[in-house]
Parts: C-alpha cells; structure tokens; sequence
C-alpha cells in the first residue's frame, strides 16, 4: 500500500484493488501535482464541507464513478448532485470492499459555497480513521487540538497520522505537536499549512520537534509504503 502527499489536506491511498482520494483540493492548490482531469479515484473521503476539501470531488467522482464517503449532511447534498455517496457519522465505522472507515471528532466549521454564493450547510466536520489491510492511517481533519485525540491513539495502532499545523483556521504547530503525541503513530506528517499566506508554517521544523513516532514532512508526491 501506498499512502502519498499532495499538498493542502490532499491523500492518496494505492492498494492492490484501489485507489482512495482524502479532501481532493486540486484545482486552485498551487501546491498540488495531481491533475482533477485524469487522476483515478476509486473511492473519495471527505473530511467536512469546506471548499478547500471537497475541491474537486465533483468531476473526479462523475468521471470515475467513484464512490464518495462523508459526513450525512455533506453526503446527502453531493447525492442530489448525482453522485454516488455514501452517508456516515460521528463515532460510526463501517467495512467497505477497500477497508474499514471511521469517523472520528473534530472541532472546525463544515459547509459548502457554491458559485452563487449560497451557502450549503455540511454537517459536523470530521477526522477518519482508515485501515486496510491491518494498517490504520488517520487523517485528523481540520481541527483544533482536543483531547480525545490522546483517547484516538490509546484505542488504535495508528501508522501514519496527517495533522494540520496551519493555525488560523485550525491548530497551529504548538498544539499539533501535542496532538502528535497524544495520536501516538508511527509517523506523523504535517498537513494543512502554506496553501495561502495566513497559513504558513515549517513544515520541516514542526517534524523535527515531534517526540513520539517519526515526526516527517513529506515533499509533494512523496509516498510512505505501508
């Protein structure tokens, strides 16, 4: 299996049988090498509603008739616009053909703006746990730091944790070194920071700080083999 980096909050899983998009921001994410008009996608998870993930989950769903998994609310809403969804919530988990998903806290915002500027309410914002094939990545999702996070990595053996470090909209490096340690994975690789300028950070200074596991910022495209 192979998990990769993509800029923003953007993850690619590759197994054998699939491949899984994380938060698609792709279009308009300068930092981004992935291409919305050609990149494969299997399945799609979304962490919440806001623009910068569901990205472009739209073309990249329809094209690939992917199937896409997030929160009811944002579900329902992507549902009425053809695609093929999948509605889950807070604390639920579920067995698909690609592994098991589960939908974990996270303290942010999550709704949707559409060209209009009317805005779609997207539920409750959420971190996922994935696990495939006995290895667990958890993508935390946008969020402040919370400490059910500690409880998050005493119940599971988590491999690769993407924690965002941006600040501003969600915690910054101080508190996401807390979390770090708290999640208690293997590697931790910092997401969510230097997309636009009120979220800048060191990205290579906040992993060289992190005590427990292998604190790891990952160049864009860099994969981790699990």
């Amino acid at each position: 299996m192979k998990v990769s980096y993509h800029g923003h909050s953007v993850v690619q899983v590759v197994t054998e049988s699939h491949t899984i998009l994380i938060d698609p921001f792709i279009s308009g994410n300068e930092a981004c090498d992935l291409d919305a008009n050609t990149v494969k996608a299997d399945v799609i998870l979304l962490t919440h509603g806001h623009n910068d993930h569901v990205g472009d989950t739209f073309e990249i769903a329809k094209r690939n008739d992917a199937l896409v998994v997030a929160p009811n609310e944002l579900a329902v809403y992507l549902g009425t616009k053809g695609l093929n969804t999948h509605p889950m919530h807070i604390g639920g988990a579920r067995e698909f053909d690609f592994g098991k998903v589960k939908f974990t806290q996270a303290f942010h915002g999550s709704s949707y703006t559409e060209e209009d500027g009317t805005v779609i309410y997207g539920g409750m914002p959420a971190g996922i746990l994935l696990t495939i094939e006995e290895k667990t990545i958890y993508h935390v999702g946008d969020t402040a730091l919370f400490t059910d996070l500690k409880m998050y990595g005493e119940m599971n053996s988590i491999d690769v944790a993407f924690i965002p470090i941006g600040d501003n909209f969600t915690m910054g490096p101080e508190d996401a070194l807390v979390a770090a340690d708290w999640i208690n994975a293997k590697v931790s690789v910092p997401v969510h920071y230097n997309t636009f300028p009120v979220i800048e950070q060191d990205a290579k200074g906040w992993a060289a700080q992190v005590k427990t596991g292998d604190g790891r910022a990952l160049n864009i495209g860099d994969v981790i083999e699990l």
